[in-house]
């Protein structure tokens, strides 16, 4: 009797695929170039590589994820180190799993050719914010540093127009500009910014954005093969940023800008390189830095802020 050869080719073809697990990702704001990773891991099928179907949403309210993913409504959002800190204290079951952008983005920012050459020369000035609480925190440390009282700059919010204001001549100063963005943008609108870095003006460095799970209902599994794929991702991104930026603005026509094209290359070296990685002694130094500041009465263990996966 011969035997029947059946080409391997196939009998893959044939075999029934295996299911993806599925997880939803909620972003903090619309898709540009901080969530590199997060798109590059989609694009190059990373995720598919780790049994994973992503779902990543842009937010209605870029307040709402961290409490989505509290609720159970969602797998992870992307949000911020300071307010992770103070989400906790406020009673919501959070922890960071990990880590998408580890450096600062924030920063103080000026006209390059104004009259603010430190910020000791912003007294008897206005500083424009977006969002109150941490950034009038980080702006009251940096003026320490130079001698000069909260109380002796006038705030004003300028509801997210930062560099607008900032060129306009509304305010002489604006706290919460990201360096990889306002810069940019101002450049490419002809005006040249400079920023006072708030990690080298007394703020305790922190991550950036991060993600943030429930730990009560988070799978442990899927989010560590979700920060595998995304160190893939942010690999790929180092080694190629040229190739990456052409698959990254390829997803979307809104992305295919001068503005996002900077951003992209400004952002590649503030990446995590290890997402899965965690400093227990920066949050700690950040906690302590928002009880100094009144922002938060107690202080938390590391262990109530953040948790290893890859160890579950």
């Amino acid at each position: 009797m011969k035997r029947l050869l059946i080409p391997a080719a196939l009998l893959l073809a044939a075999a029934p695929a295996v299911a993806q697990d599925k997880m939803t990702v909620l972003l903090d704001w619309f898709v540009n170039p901080d969530h590199g990773p997060i798109i590059i891991a989609e694009e190059n099928g990373y995720f598919a590589d780790a049994g994973l179907e992503v779902e990543v949403i842009p937010p209605a309210d870029p307040s709402a994820p961290p409490r989505l993913v509290a609720a159970g409504q969602a797998d992870l959002a992307v949000s911020y180190q300071p307010q992770l800190h103070l989400q906790i204290h406020e009673g919501l079951p959070l922890k960071r799993v990990g880590t998408l952008v580890a450096t600062p983005l924030n920063c103080l920012l000026v006209l390059a050719d104004g009259p603010i050459d430190t910020p000791a020369d912003l007294k008897g000035r206005k500083v424009g914010f977006s969002v109150g609480g941490i950034e009038e925190a980080v702006l009251s440390t940096v003026l320490g540093k130079h001698g000069v009282a909260p109380d002796d700059v006038e705030m004003i919010n300028v509801n997210f127009s930062l560099s607008p204001a900032l060129m306009s001549g509304q305010v002489d100063a604006v706290i919460g500009a990201f360096r990889n963005f306002e810069l940019n943008q101002m450049e490419i609108e002809g005006v040249e910014g400079r920023c006072f870095y708030i990690e080298e003006e007394g703020v305790p460095s922190y991550d950036e954005l991060i993600y943030v799970a429930n730990p009560d209902r988070m799978d442990a599994d899927r989010i560590a093969r979700f920060l595998e794929a995304t160190e893939r991702a942010t690999q790929f991104i180092v080694n190629h940023p040229e190739e990456s930026w052409e698959i990254f603005a390829a997803t979307s026509a809104e992305l295919q800008d001068e503005l996002n094209e900077k951003a992209w290359m400004d952002t590649l070296p503030r990446l995590a390189l290890r997402p899965a990685a965690f400093d227990a002694g920066r949050y700690a130094r950040f906690e302590a830095f928002l009880k100094d500041n009144g922002m938060i009465d107690s202080l938390n263990p590391v262990e109530a802020i953040s948790i290893d996966v890859t160890a579950q």
